[in-house]
């Protein structure tokens, strides 16, 4: 839904930066911000800035920023309207409701009954695991070591060993059929009528990254078939869609996420403090999960079952993790079946070595194809090695071709420069030689310095007010070389114009993850100066070389019909010389 931006700025100034972040990260004030570190990525030295004047963040190490919506956004995971919601809620602001059409509203309606019944049938299978008729379900989660505090945390049940136990208790709630038969909680047949989907099975409620129960899964008492069984999917469940844990792993402060393959598997290594451990709901790593992965990491570490059918799904993930841009690494458990068995057996520490020296996957993918081959006898080497040059082809970047040769050769008997040949006979089959076309490198130097000059006058007009009048005499929005950076500072010399500073509000302008990035950085860029001597002197030299590119850059584009453009290019030249008479005091 669209909302309007009077409506939108009265939410981010009703929610101060600062009291926000810090019910997320411990804040601790250092002048005139506050410094804590960064829950974007690992460190161990605060660089994670919060500044209530420009009711801004910005991570002085990954670059991370924006402002306040941005940063529910990233935290949580949220949509712009899920966290307008969030923050309207928090300062107590009532949002206009939404209008939909007939159809948009019967959707949202059901989507919304579906969920509430969920939540139903969770607090019963919750209740049922702490009754008498639970006695035998809590006894198999206790024999497989799980606390009361991690049972309650993933809110584990039971459900009863009558067929038609929920059936009963959700009709007394007053619940239609047709709502029981679209929620997936039930079975319908000409013979039975309709009946619980689970029953006999300890119960695991699926939520999905917002705490809300979407669908089930349920692990049967005794020797029936099958062994686990999940929801189908329903209106609010794509099992393609969603991981196991993601709720709470994507919340960890490690820089990567353990994918492993069952319920019980996330929740022993949750269990064991491996709180970043998520699990593909009863099917294979699809595509879509490794793009729900790399929403919250570029690391990945396959903690698959050591057996065959491990070994398997671990090559089927592969490709498609590499494909969404996500590193990936396989952590060998030998002896020991999984993790669960594992971190039984050897405790934590050992299971962290484990993860520490976890196998980069592509080294991996080679030792399983190495068993295809006979690698005594010399065609099947020569076979072999064949077959990786092929593999190492695939990379596209020159120099990851030259780090997977030099491993290879690490590993294997062969020569770098051997294989490398055969790398390039596989590259240069059917392939016409091209010349790279050669870039002079201090061109890019040059421009990067230029953006970072334009970045500090931004920096410095929204940390030093006074300083406007003296720069807007002779710094134009027009004189910024990118389009976002003289779209920010129209906006902001406008603002400024009018006696108003808010680096957030023109961060609500944008709504690009990546835009709001680079807005957050125009207002946090540094630059290392001693004295407030040493500052003034920066802030005239930065002015200078940013009119004197602004200079060339018109001089280079001007039409010499242009009579007008001409007499404003010669009055910057007046003004650049007269820059040298000009002292900034602050």
């Amino acid at each position: 839904m669209y909302y309007s931006d009077d409506i939108v700025e009265e939410v981010r100034s009703r929610n101060d930066i600062v009291d926000v972040i810090s019910s997320y990260v411990k804040l601790q004030r250092k002048g005139s911000s506050y410094f804590g570190l960064c829950p974007f990525h690992n460190e161990k030295s605060p660089s994670f800035s919060v500044s209530p004047t420009k009711q801004m963040y910005y991570c002085f190490g990954c670059g991370a920023g924006g402002n306040v919506f941005t940063f529910v956004m990233e935290y949580e995971n949220y949509t712009f309207p899920e966290a307008l919601k969030m923050l309207a809620d928090r300062a107590g602001i009532s949002l206009p409701e939404q209008e939909y059409s007939e159809e948009a509203k019967k959707q949202r309606d059901k989507k919304t009954a579906v969920l509430e019944l969920n939540k139903t049938a969770a607090k019963y299978f919750y209740c049922m695991l702490r009754s008498p008729q639970g006695a035998r379900a809590m006894q198999y989660l206790k024999d497989r070591g799980l606390s009361d505090d991690t049972i309650k945390r993933f809110g584990l049940g039971y459900a009863g060993s009558y067929s038609d136990a929920l059936y009963r208790y959700l009709k007394k709630q007053g619940t239609s059929d047709q709502l029981l038969k679209e929620s997936g909680l039930m079975q319908v047949n000409e013979k039975q009528g309709m009946y619980d989907k689970f029953w006999n099975r300890v119960m695991f409620p699926i939520m999905d990254v917002n705490n809300k129960v979407i669908g089930f899964g349920g692990r049967v008492m005794g020797d029936g078939k099958p062994k686990y069984l999940n929801s189908p999917e329903t209106i609010i469940f794509d099992k393609s869609r969603n991981l196991y844990g993601l709720n709470f792993a994507r919340t960890s402060k490690k820089r990567y996420l353990l994918v492993c393959e069952g319920y019980m598997d996330v929740i022993s290594m949750h269990q064991a403090g491996f709180t970043n451990a998520v699990a593909s709901l009863g099917t294979a790593l699809t595509s879509q999960h490794a793009s729900l992965l790399k929403r919250y990491t570029d690391e990945v570490i396959l903690t698959y079952d050591s057996d065959e059918a491990g070994i398997r799904a671990a090559l089927r993930a592969i490709p498609l993790l590499k494909t969404a841009g996500i590193s990936t690494r396989v952590l060998h458990m030998e002896p020991y079946k999984d993790p669960d068995e594992f971190i039984k057996a050897l405790g934590t520490e050992a299971f962290q070595k484990r993860i520490d020296r976890a196998e980069n996957s592509f080294l991996f993918e080679l030792s399983i194809m190495e068993l295809s081959y006979d690698m005594k006898d010399p065609d099947g080497k020569t076979k072999f090695f064949q077959a990786v040059a092929a593999k190492i082809a695939e990379f596209e970047l020159e120099i990851e071709r030259e780090n997977y040769i030099e491993a290879v050769t690490g590993r294997y008997q062969i020569s770098f420069e051997g294989l490398r040949r055969m790398v390039m006979n596989v590259l240069m089959q059917g392939v016409p030689v091209r010349k790279a076309p050669v870039r002079p490198q201090n061109r890019t130097e040059k421009e990067d310095g230029i953006k970072k000059s334009q970045r500090l006058i931004l920096t410095w007009l929204t940390e030093y007010p006074k300083l406007f009048p003296v720069v807007s005499a002779y710094i134009k929005p027009e004189d910024f070389s990118d389009e976002l950076y003289r779209e920010v500072s129209s906006m902001l010399y406008e603002q400024m114009e009018h006696g108003e500073i808010n680096p957030a509000k023109i961060t609500n302008h944008f709504t690009d993850p990546e835009q709001q990035r680079i807005v957050a950085q125009l207002f946090n860029t540094e630059v290392p100066v001693e004295n407030e001597k040493e500052l003034e002197k920066a802030i005239q030299d930065t002015i200078r070389k940013v009119m004197e590119h602004g200079i060339e850059q018109r001089t280079a584009t001007l039409d010499p019909t242009d009579i007008a453009g001409l007499q404003k290019l010669v009055e910057a030249k007046r003004r650049l010389q007269e820059l040298g008479r000009l002292h900034i005091s602050l």
